[in-house]
C-alpha cells in the first residue's frame, strides 16, 4: 500500500522478497511472509551500504524466489523491472531536473535498449560474453551474477533510486543522495515545444559516459524542429558552446550522434580530443569511444571550395563515422567493417542516409563569453565573404534580426 505509486507493483514484489530473503536465524529453510524490521534495515544496509557479496544473495532473491541459478531470462525481466522503476519513481517524486516523460520520446523501447546494453555485459562462466538469442537460455549462478554486478555501476545505483527515492526513508540525509546526484543531468531550453529525440534512459547512459564535470547540466543548442531544416542555421547555434552532443534521427527511425569535448569551430582541420564518442541510441543503445588510431574526433566547415562542407566525426573526409552534409538533410555513416576512430559500425540504416530530426544539446556549464561569440552569423564566421558583400556595395540583412540572447534562467 505504501509503495503502490512511487513505484511499479512487479519492482514492490521483488523488494518484498528481497526483504524477507534476509535470514536472522541462521536456518534459512522456510522464508516468512512477514518482514521484521531488522530484515528491512539489514536490506537497506546491504544494497546501499554493502559490498558485492552482501548484495548478491539480496538480488538473486529478486531475480528469482527460488535457490539456485538464473535463467538469462530472469535476469532480463529483473533489469527491465529496474530501469521501469528508476524512470517512474524519478517522474513521480518530480526529480527529473527538467525532464519530462511528455518532452522525451517513449521510455518502453528505451528500457529494453538499456536492458540490453547492461546484459551484455553479463559473462559466462568461461569468461565469454554469450550472444544475445541465446543468453536468454542459459544458466547464470551466483559468481557470475556478482561479477556482473561487480562491474556493471548501474544495478547498484539504479537500485539504490528505488530504494531511496520509493521508500523515502533516507530522503533527508544530504550525503545519501551523492552516488546518484548525476543520474539524471539539469534540462535546459526543452521548455514544452518539441519532443526530444532522446529518451529518458539513454539520458542516463549516455550522461554517464560523459567527463564527470560536464554530467551536471544539458542545454538544447539546436533543434531542426525549432529552428528550422539549415546548415547555416546549425552552425550559428552551436559553434563556440563548449562541448556538445549531437543527436540524429534517420528517415528508417535509427537514431545514433556523437559527444564533441570541445566546442565546434567552423574551419577545415579536425578538431578535438580523445575523450569525444560515438553512440547510438535505436535500434540499440551503445558508446563507441576513441581506438586511437588517428585523431579525426570532429570535423566542422562551411563555405570552402576544396575541402568537404559538413559535420563529421571519425573516420576521415568522404568516409566518417558520423556526416552532415552542408547540404542539409543528407548525410552518411560509412564503417566498413568499423569506423577508425572510434570503431563504431554503420549507425545509419543506410551508408548515405536521409535526415528526418536533429538536435544539439551543450553539456555542463556554457564557457564564459560564449553567448557574446555564439551568436555570429555565418557572415561573422567568413569574414571573406562579408568583405565580398561590403565591396559591392550590399548591406548586412541579417545584423538587425538576430535572435536575442536567452537568459540562463528563463528555463528554470
Amino acid at each position: 500500500a505504501y509503495m503502490q505509486e512511487p513505484v511499479p507493483e512487479q519492482m514492490v514484489v521483488r523488494l518484498y522478497n528481497g526483504m524477507r530473503s534476509i535470514d536472522l536465524t541462521g536456518k534459512s529453510s522456510v522464508l516468512s511472509d512477514q518482514i521484521a524490521k531488522e530484515q528491512f534495515v539489514i536490506f537497506m544496509s546491504n544494497l546501499l551500504k554493502g559490498n558485492a557479496d552482501e548484495k548478491i544473495t539480496i538480488i538473486m532473491r529478486m531475480i528469482s524466489t527460488t535457490e539456485g541459478p538464473v535463467k538469462g531470462k530472469q535476469i532480463q525481466e529483473f533489469t527491465e523491472d529496474l530501469i521501469k522503476s528508476v524512470v517512474h519513481v524519478l517522474s513521480y517524486r518530480k526529480e527529473l531536473k527538467g525532464w519530462n516523460l511528455e518532452n522525451t520520446r517513449d521510455s518502453a523501447s528505451g528500457i529494453k535498449a538499456l536492458s540490453s546494453q547492461l546484459l551484455s555485459e553479463l559473462k559466462l562462466a568461461d569468461g565469454t560474453k554469450a550472444a544475445s538469442p541465446q543468453l536468454l537460455e542459459v544458466n547464470f549462478d551466483r559468481s557470475v551474477i556478482e561479477d556482473w554486478v561487480f562491474r556493471v555501476p548501474q544495478i547498484s545505483a539504479f537500485l539504490s533510486v528505488v530504494i531511496r527515492q520509493g521508500l523515502h526513508v533516507l530522503h533527508s540525509l544530504p550525503d545519501q543522495t551523492k552516488d546518484i546526484v548525476n543520474l539524471v543531468p539539469g534540462c535546459k531550453g526543452i521548455k514544452g515545444r518539441i519532443v526530444s529525440l532522446f529518451d529518458i534512459p539513454s539520458v542516463i547512459y549516455i550522461n554517464s559516459h560523459l567527463p564527470a564535470e560536464l554530467q551536471h547540466k544539458w542545454r538544447l543548442l539546436f533543434s531542426s524542429k525549432l529552428h528550422g531544416e539549415s546548415f547555416s542555421q546549425l552552425c550559428a547555434h552551436v559553434v563556440n558552446k563548449g562541448p556538445c552532443i549531437v543527436i540524429l534521427k534517420d528517415t528508417d527511425g535509427f537514431i545514433f550522434g556523437g559527444f564533441a569535448s570541445h566546442s565546434w569551430e567552423v574551419k577545415p582541420q579536425f578538431q578535438g580530443d580523445n575523450r569525444c564518442f560515438l553512440f547510438s541510441v535505436s535500434p540499440s543503445l551503445a558508446v563507441y569511444t576513441c581506438t586511437g588510431y588517428n585523431d579525426h574526433y570532429m570535423y566542422l566547415n562551411h563555405g570552402q571550395q576544396t575541402m568537404p562542407n559538413g559535420l563529421g566525426m571519425g573516420g576521415q573526409h568522404d568516409y566518417f563515422g558520423l556526416w552532415v552534409d552542408s547540404d542539409y538533410g543528407k548525410g552518411h555513416s560509412k564503417a566498413k567493417p568499423r569506423c577508425t576512430t572510434y570503431n563504431s559500425p554503420q549507425l545509419s540504416a543506410q551508408e548515405n542516409f536521409t535526415l528526418d530530426a536533429l538536435e544539439v544539446w551543450a553539456v555542463g556549464d556554457m564557457p564564459e563569453g560564449a553567448e557574446a561569440k555564439g551568436k555570429k552569423s555565418i557572415l561573422d564566421v567568413d569574414p571573406e565573404a562579408q568583405a565580398l558583400l561590403e565591396m559591392t556595395g550590399k548591406s548586412r540583412h541579417s545584423e538587425g534580426l538576430r535572435e536575442p540572447i536567452e537568459d540562463e534562467d528563463d528555463d528554470n
